[in-house]
This record gives C-alpha cells, sequence and structure tokens, in this order.
C-alpha cells in the first residue's frame, strides 16, 4: 500500500441535537475536535414520523418556503383550467354526435 496518500483517521466527539455525546472513528477534523449536529435521527422528521420540526438554523426552510409559496395555488389554477377546458371540448364533441345521430 502506498504512504502518505490515506487521509488520517483518528478518533473525534460527535455532539447530537438533544446534547447526548459519542466518540468515533472519522476523517472528519482533527484528532479530538468535536462535530455538533444541526439534524440528526432524533429531530428530523423523516426519522421521527414528523413529530418534530426542523430547526431553520441558516434560514434554508424560510427561504424555499418563501421561493415556492405560490406553487401549490398555481397547481390547483391550472388543474381547475384543464377541467373547465376538458369539460368544453367533451360538450363539443357531445353536441357534434347528436348532430350526426338526428342526420
Amino acid at each position: 500500500m502506498k504512504k502518505n496518500i490515506h487521509p488520517d483517521y483518528h478518533e473525534i466527539e460527535v455532539v447530537m441535537t438533544d446534547g447526548t455525546k459519542f466518540k468515533t472513528m472519522s476523517t472528519w477534523g482533527k484528532k479530538g475536535d468535536v462535530l455538533n449536529l444541526d439534524i440528526d435521527p432524533k429531530t428530523h422528521p423523516a426519522w421521527s414520523d414528523g413529530a418534530h420540526k426542523l430547526v431553520d438554523s441558516q434560514g434554508q426552510i424560510s427561504k424555499f418556503s418563501k421561493r415556492f409559496q405560490n406553487y401549490k395555488k398555481s397547481q390547483t389554477k391550472k388543474k381547475t383550467n384543464e377541467n373547465s377546458i376538458n369539460s368544453k371540448q367533451s360538450n363539443i364533441s357531445n353536441k357534434k354526435n347528436k348532430s350526426e345521430d338526428s342526420n
């Protein structure tokens, strides 16, 4: 195996969002560094059945919400417009069929 090409594998301390700590081996940081987690399986909605809310520490959630706030509304309007267009088209085709039947 070549020397000096692999990252340093050392022990670090991980602090969960609830304050619990554990030690693990990692290539992150330096020996003895502390990794503080913003999101972990205890607080993320994907692992907590949606019981917990995400902490918006850097404004990413609010930025996303602001950007897509009208998305659902616009999708509803599109569906409504599509339904009205489809119903108008079906009314036109029904009228054509009735006129053809009477001839």
